[in-house]
């Protein structure tokens, strides 16, 4: 059997180191410390940096437990339990148990811990308005769709190298 590269291939190929590429831009810039500080001052709330986005995934994505963030957020399952444990004593989230399996305790958002990443959206807010105004309503929707697509298609976890067999 011969291998035949294609036009289209090579245009994949480009098309997925353009995209890797600014996969890593984004990534570079959502993990800066200045940004996150940044946001903290934006949002006007104390709290240390290295809990800050602890405080959000929960938020996000509560209830959730110390192994499933620390897997989501590429730390170590030890220090993600010290920041929940902190964001406990802060009473911006409170753990409780697993409904399904009592063994596991679950970070879930508090009331307190809302307000402040109700602050902290709203400092988003502003700080995406000025990276989008220049962008039509049109290109943001679609942007926000395909975004909303891959994320979806990522948390599918396909196999690298292959696509997900059904």
């Amino acid at each position: 059997m011969s291998f035949r590269k294609n036009v289209q291939d090579t245009h994949i190929s480009e098309q997925m180191k353009s995209l890797h590429g600014s996969l890593i831009s984004i990534l570079s810039a959502l993990n800066r410390p200045r940004n996150d500080e940044k946001m903290i001052q934006d949002a006007g709330i104390r709290l240390d940096r290295a809990l800050f986005s602890a405080l959000v995934m929960i938020e996000r994505l509560g209830p959730i437990g110390v192994v499933e963030l620390a897997d989501r957020s590429g730390r170590d399952y030890t220090t993600i339990s010290r920041q929940v444990a902190r964001l406990e004593s802060l009473d911006l989230v409170k753990r409780q148990a697993n409904p399904t399996d009592r063994r596991v305790r679950e970070a879930v958002i508090a009331p307190k811990g809302k307000a402040m990443t109700d602050r902290i959206d709203a400092a988003r807010e502003r700080m995406a308005n000025a990276i989008f105004k220049d962008w039509s309503k049109d290109e943001l929707d679609a942007f926000v769709k395909s975004m909303r697509k891959f994320a979806d298609a990522l948390d599918d976890e396909p196999p690298i190298g292959g696509v997900k067999s059904d």
